[in-house]
């Protein structure tokens, strides 16, 4: 496990542990709500114009309002637990030092899934005239009589085999990732930059694999939304105002430099 999936699996746990938590403070205000709603006799309503109205009403009041946070901290609960479940199945991220490593496995394993695609068509077409020929051929391909007899199955379209969109969409993914490995390798090759301007400092960090803003006192407000609007997000863990690096995340940088030097010019 390296470090990010280390940290992966923190977070996880952290997720975990959070859902737990809130999901037995829910039950604990739902207990309280329940003893609330014990101290009213079954039945009972509120006499309207006796001196006790007033208190009524607001003690019945308290018991909704009781009942509505153990509702809320029950959501709350569902919401970290599908987070932790969410954790380490997004993708593979840039940060993670194995990235590359397992992009490229994916384009093996895209790669034969491609040509098997390929020779799949091209037996069902050899054997056209002959369905117990295409169905032996795919046998000997590796497909299960199952998957064999479904790829013989006609589509809605009257169409076997393996349509030729699949094969352009699955192309197209081939390509996609063999460039995000190349803009990886790219990031790999960059070197640590940090640049001081008029309040503030601009920060490469390649090992970090983030682009960012330290400031030396809390930005104002008009600041603050302009980096939101090249993409820059407040991290306190940093203490910085960061994003991704790559080349879109540099680009974006220098426009905003070039903002914070006007203004410091005015």
């Amino acid at each position: 496990m390296n470090h990010y999936e280390a940290k992966q699996a923190e977070r996880k746990a952290r997720l975990q542990a959070q859902a737990m938590q809130t999901k037995a403070q829910a039950k604990t205000t739902y207990d309280r709500a329940r003893q609330m709603g014990e101290a009213i006799p079954f039945g009972q309503p509120i006499l309207v114009g006796h001196y006790s109205e007033g208190r009524d009403r607001n003690y019945r009041q308290r018991i909704h309002n009781t009942y509505g946070k153990a509702f809320d901290l029950e959501k709350r609960a569902d919401h970290y637990a599908q987070e932790a479940a969410a954790v380490g199945y997004g993708g593979i991220s840039s940060d993670d030092p194995d990235a590359i490593k397992k992009l490229m496995h994916q384009v093996e394993q895209l790669t034969a899934n491609q040509e098997r695609m390929k020779k799949s068509n091209q037996v069902i077409r050899k054997y056209k005239d002959n369905p117990e020929g295409q169905h032996n051929a795919l046998l000997v391909l590796g497909y299960s009589k199952d998957s064999a007899q479904k790829l013989l199955t006609p589509d809605f379209a009257g169409r076997v085999g393996f349509p030729s969109y699949a094969l352009t969409n699955n192309n197209a993914n081939i390509r996609r990732i063999q460039q995000r490995i190349k803009q990886l390798q790219a990031n790999q090759e960059r070197e640590t930059v940090s640049v001081q301007g008029a309040g503030y400092e601009y920060a490469e960090d390649v090992e970090e694999n983030r682009a960012m803003f330290i400031f030396e006192v809390k930005p104002a407000k008009a600041t603050r939304d302009m980096l939101k609007r090249h993409g820059f997000r407040w991290s306190p863990t940093r203490g910085a105002w960061v994003r991704q690096l790559n080349n879109a995340a540099v680009w974006q940088a220098k426009a905003a430099m070039r903002i914070l030097d006007e203004q410091a010019d005015q």
